[in-house]
């Protein structure tokens, strides 16, 4: 089949409904990354970052239990245990807390990206 020729449902393997799928498809595509013209680079990059430090916290988190977890299987009496799991959550509630605010200035940072800057003369909305 010669790259100008348009498929038929006489096509070798297609049929009708394949055709009509790949249409709707295509067309779901176009769609699609129509829906996605509005979002700038800015607002690219500042999601991108977002998403970057979740899996960056997710990991530190994961090291975290993984330390913990060692330190539980060494320790040799039920007082060790104890204070290895109550700085394990205090260290966690400071890791959440930390992170937690980074997240609210990256998240203002995708809202500053999105909404359009409004000028100091201009009137109230």
């Amino acid at each position: 089949m010669a790259a100008t020729d348009k498929p038929t449902e006489n096509t070798p393997g297609k049929t009708g409904s394949d055709t009509a799928a790949e249409a709707s498809l295509t067309a779901l595509q176009r769609e699609g990354l129509g829906q996605m013209a509005w979002m700038s680079a800015a607002m690219t990059e500042t999601l991108a970052a977002l998403g970057n430090e979740v899996i960056q916290f997710v990991s530190a988190r994961i090291a975290e239990d993984f330390k913990t977890q060692h330190a539980l299987l060494n320790c040799r009496d039920f007082a060790q245990a104890q204070q290895i799991q109550a700085e394990f959550l205090q260290k966690a509630l400071e890791q959440y807390a930390a992170e937690t605010g980074k997240l609210v200035q990256l998240g203002t940072g995708v809202m500053n990206a999105t909404v359009p800057k409004r000028k100091k003369d201009s009137g109230p909305v």
